[in-house]
């Protein structure tokens, strides 16, 4: 085990860029110019507030008024001061480690990658926390996600070429579709507590996943769609063929549920929440995907119907978001082959208790 508690506060994070006008524009004010570019992070009364709160740096030196002129190749950083992230976990599990991969236990709660709220509060600050005690070259990089509310293995590479070799195995793997060929010998097992009596004892799912506009989500949410994408140039509500494979493991008729075991063959977001809801057996305390595998909320909310919060940003929306949790989905096995061995490796991640099969007595 190891793991950092968390400070207070974060350090704030410093956005820089080089301005890129066209050649005919002979400048343009600071405000216009974030205000236009950066609507997702602030509505132009936000991006005035920051500015006058000398948030915004033009060539090096602080800027407070609106109108300050930008000029092409200006260098620029909006600095977002410090905050204190939401609570999360930092005790991390190893469940195997040598001179080039490491692999740990994620706990719910504990986000990946800088993201959103949480720019400290990850398993990325942890990874390189550890590094520093260690006095090492290089820290470990995860090579692949689980979602906030997800426990249970992570793969995290401590050498370039191991870096370089596993991330060519699941981007083959993602591009592929979902066709049966275990990732090249790479298999991903879950284990989730889903809504409802499945009946089935296995089911093949195959569900396209796309991205739709939802309030809060920059780029769009993902969820089940009826098209399959296969031209750049069809909508972005037409989604990609994702392909899981389900085995029922326990009923529990009293409380109407039962859990069941995923393997995933392609590696889209969200891809076992969304697959598990649109076959009418959504996880057991998501939030946000219901049966059909679609957002739950009815709530209709855009941008300009925001709330400006204290930074300046957007008030959070009222509807889910894909990072809340709740739910019971845990990354059970990773079987794989070594990236520089080539030795047949299985990571087993212990089960919580809620996705348990067999009495331990």
């Amino acid at each position: 085990m190891f793991g950092v508690p968390w400070p207070e506060m974060n350090d704030g994070v410093r956005y820089a860029e080089i301005a890129r006008l066209p050649s005919s524009q002979q400048g343009e004010s600071v405000l216009d110019y974030y205000a236009s570019r950066y609507q997702s992070s602030a509505s132009r009364e936000g991006w005035l507030r920051r500015i006058l709160k000398g948030q915004i740096e033009i060539n090096g030196e602080v800027v407070t008024s609106p109108d300050a002129l930008i000029r092409n190749n200006a260098s620029l950083v909006y600095h977002r001061f410090p905050w204190e992230e939401p609570n999360a976990p930092f005790m991390l599990e190893i469940l195997y480690e040598d001179e080039h991969l490491l692999a740990i236990n994620k706990p719910s709660g504990l986000q990946v990658l800088p993201g959103g709220l949480f720019q400290q509060r990850t398993v990325l600050s942890q990874l390189q926390w550890r590094v520093t005690d260690q006095v090492e070259r290089n820290h470990p990089t995860p090579v692949h996600r689980l979602g906030r509310g997800t426990s249970g293995v992570l793969l995290c590479a401590k050498s370039d070429q191991a870096r370089c070799v596993l991330g060519m195995k699941l981007a083959s793997a993602t591009l592929r579709s979902g066709v049966e060929d275990r990732f090249e010998m790479l298999s991903k097992v879950y284990r989730a507590l889903v809504c409802g009596i499945v009946q089935d004892d296995k089911i093949s799912i195959d569900q396209a996943i796309g991205r739709a506009h939802y309030p809060g989500v920059r780029g769009g949410l993902y969820m089940a769609v009826a098209k399959i994408r296969t031209d750049l140039h069809l909508p972005m509500q037409a989604g990609k063929l994702s392909h899981s494979k389900v085995t029922t493991l326990k009923r529990n008729t009293e409380e109407n549920s039962t859990v069941v075991e995923v393997e995933i063959f392609s590696g889209r977001a969200h891809q076992i929440r969304i697959h598990l809801a649109s076959i009418g057996h959504p996880l057991v305390g998501d939030p946000l995907y219901v049966r059909g595998g679609q957002p739950s909320t009815q709530v209709v909310s855009t941008l300009e119907q925001a709330s400006v919060a204290e930074d300046g940003g957007y008030e959070r929306p009222e509807n889910p978001l894909p990072g809340d949790c709740g739910y019971h989905l845990h990354a059970h096995r990773l079987t794989f082959h070594h990236p520089v061995t080539n030795q047949r490796l299985e990571i087993v991640a212990p089960l919580p208790p809620e996705l348990e099969t067999e009495s331990p007595f």
